[in-house]
């Protein structure tokens, strides 16, 4: 038997340490190979932090909330002649707001999705943790019998990512001037286009053919007519880039993700929708890597998936241009026909 140190991994380029979110091993819990020890939140993403080895938990050395740093050691696993814990059942369809591992739990403990709801949420933004299920399990009337709330004031600390996301903005508003431009475009033939092939495209690809895929390819097209839209600040020096990651604002339960399209300018329509809906999928379930968000050149979001028609969205330092989609509504116009 050996003891082997788990440190905490570099998980980005510019990440230099992480926050404990939770465990889901305690000490003397069972290890398997590339099991989940843990989960941590960066001010990019949430990641779960695999066991190298199989053993046995023998020490934790970072608490839940704790701010670690990378290469400081997490946990000490014994390896050694362990039991290996079965394999978890395969997944079902789930909420796409709860974590790999607390759908694992649920799993597991047999409780259906629709009990969700009911299981008071812990985590750090109300989010539901596997301590959570697993006391609920326990002690399921506790959700029934908990007292509400004696003030009428919620007091939430804000996590890595919410703290990430308000301290760009505010960058980015105060070192990056704004300019906006706004103009009506007519997709009638667009959206006739989306009507007739809709169906047919998902039932060959498997996800759907949206607006926002054809708003990507043409931000990728037009930026080689206008490359400045497509740098970005170093200091007093502007780079141009010879190519577009494209990000993609998407909204989550904590607040908003971008992840980015490598290379969109060399992508068919069909590769960017595929990116869009995996991309997308990856944001809301907490799965995003690293790598998903890093590097984007000029960022598109679509605010008008809400119904909102015009909005004026802050850029993300050091990008220097953005492009919001308001909604598309249906309009009389007057025509001239000329004879």
């Amino acid at each position: 038997m050996s003891d082997i140190k788990i440190p905490l991994p570099k998980l980005g380029e510019s990440i230099v340490s992480a926050k404990v979110v939770q465990w889901f091993k305690k000490v003397g819990d069972p290890v398997s190979l590339d099991e989940p020890l843990l989960e941590v939140s960066t001010d990019k993403v949430n990641s779960e932090i695999p066991s190298p080895v199989a053993g046995r938990l023998k020490e934790i050395l970072a608490q839940v909330d704790e701010e670690v740093q990378v290469g400081a050691i997490l946990a000490i696993v014994t390896t050694g002649n362990v039991p290996t814990p079965p394999s978890s059942p395969p997944k079902k369809e789930h909420d796409p707001f709860l974590s790999p591992s607390v759908m694992r739990t649920l799993e597991e403990k047999g409780i259906p999705f629709s009990e969700v709801e009911r299981i008071p949420h812990t985590g750090q933004g109300g989010r539901l943790t596997r301590k959570d299920v697993e006391e609920y399990r326990s002690c399921p009337q506790k959700a029934a019998t908990l007292t509400p709330p004696t003030s009428d004031i919620e007091r939430i600390p804000m996590n890595n990512l919410r703290k990430a996301i308000a301290d760009n903005m505010v960058r980015s508003f105060y070192q990056a001037p704004h300019a906006s431009l706004i103009t009506e475009v007519d997709v009638t033939p667009l959206m006739r286009k989306l009507q007739e092939q809709k169906e047919s495209f998902f039932k060959k690809h498997g996800f759907k053919l949206t607006i926002s895929a054809f708003v990507a390819r043409a931000i990728s097209r037009a930026v080689n007519s206008f490359p400045l839209i497509n740098s970005s600040l170093e200091n007093e020096t502007i780079l141009m880039k010879r190519f577009v990651n494209l990000g993609i604002a998407v909204s989550i339960d904590q607040g908003v993700m971008v992840p980015v399209i490598q290379g969109c300018q060399h992508l068919t329509l069909t590769e960017i929708a595929r990116q869009i809906a995996e991309l997308a999928e990856k944001a809301r379930t907490h799965r995003l890597q690293p790598q998903d968000v890093k590097e984007g050149t000029i960022t598109m979001t679509n605010f008008g998936m809400t119904g909102t028609m015009i909005g004026i969205p802050i850029i993300r330092y050091p990008e220097v241009a953005i492009v919001g989609l308001g909604a598309i509504t249906k309009k009389v116009v007057a025509c001239v026909i000329l004879k």
